[in-house]
């Protein structure tokens, strides 16, 4: 009973971990990279599907009336509505993302699987929310211009340590996009990229699926703990967003980065 209750709070921390800091901008994968180096918490495949499967159920809850609106212009193939001029837009982002993910998924993951580059890359998400400060807000939409840099920033985010939603979010404030538009487009991007990388892990690993600690209940407890606090992370983040204070964020970013390069220094790590 002791190694059940054992495994079911490390789930429920991963839980917690993941759902807090995936649509947060201070990067979830680089948290539990670190969780992974300095509590000795692997995270099984299994369980990390479940929990993106947890994060995303909680996006398509967030903005379901927007992904409904969405998938009937696309039924309807109506391209010229509010959300279906957004189609296009989404597939323009995709490509980057689609490309820079692929390439670092066959040449480049096993380069970034150090925890100095990881806190190098805390510190470099640090300056992109930093740099949100100087942004003006005059576009009242996301255009082609926008869309695919924002792209290429959440390609970029699967390096651990650079945050998906703070990278996109901050390429839009930064070129001009009104806060509101900022979040929903960057998250409404998000939706296809987590759903290709589910897809690629699960036709890549298959098999290492059936290789985990945990069981069926530890299994669902972590991904119940990541929707509930996911939800409640994505309310936070629109409030701070709505209210100017989405650089402030850059603190936290460089103070865990520069903490782990000192660590590593120190042979702490």
């Amino acid at each position: 009973m002791a190694c059940r209750l054992d495994e079911l709070l490390k789930a429920v921390v991963l839980g917690v971990i993941q759902g807090f800091t995936e649509w947060l901008p201070i990067s979830s994968t680089g948290h539990l990279k670190i969780c992974e180096n300095v509590l000795g918490l692997k995270v099984p495949l299994v369980f990390d599907v479940a929990l993106h499967v947890g994060t995303l159920a909680v996006v398509l809850a967030f903005f379901r009336s927007d992904v409904a609106a969405i998938l009937k212009a696309l039924a309807n193939l109506n391209f010229k509505t509010e959300h279906g001029k957004l189609i296009p837009l989404i597939v323009v982002g995709m490509l980057p993302t689609a490309v820079i993910g692929w390439l670092f998924y066959k040449f480049l993951e096993h380069i970034f699987q150090e925890l100095s580059t990881t806190a190098l890359a805390f510190v470099v998400c640090g300056l992109f929310l930093w740099l949100t400060k100087i942004g003006r807000e005059r576009l009242a939409d996301v255009r082609y211009r926008e869309a695919f840099l924002m792209g290429v920033a959440q390609g970029l985010a699967v390096v651990p340590g650079l945050s998906r939603s703070g990278l996109t979010i901050a390429v839009a404030l930064v070129l001009g996009v009104k806060r509101e538009k900022a979040f929903k487009f960057s998250f409404l991007l998000s939706v296809p990229a987590v759903v290709g990388a589910l897809a690629l892990t699960l036709y890549e690993e298959y098999s290492a699926l059936f290789t985990s600690t945990f069981g069926f209940f530890e299994i669902s407890a972590g991904a119940v703990a990541a929707m509930t606090v996911g939800y409640l992370a994505l309310k936070l983040l629109w409030k701070i967003l709505a209210n100017g204070k989405f650089y402030l964020f850059a603190i936290y970013c460089w103070l865990l980065g520069i903490s782990l390069l000192t660590a590593i220094f120190y042979g702490v790590f």
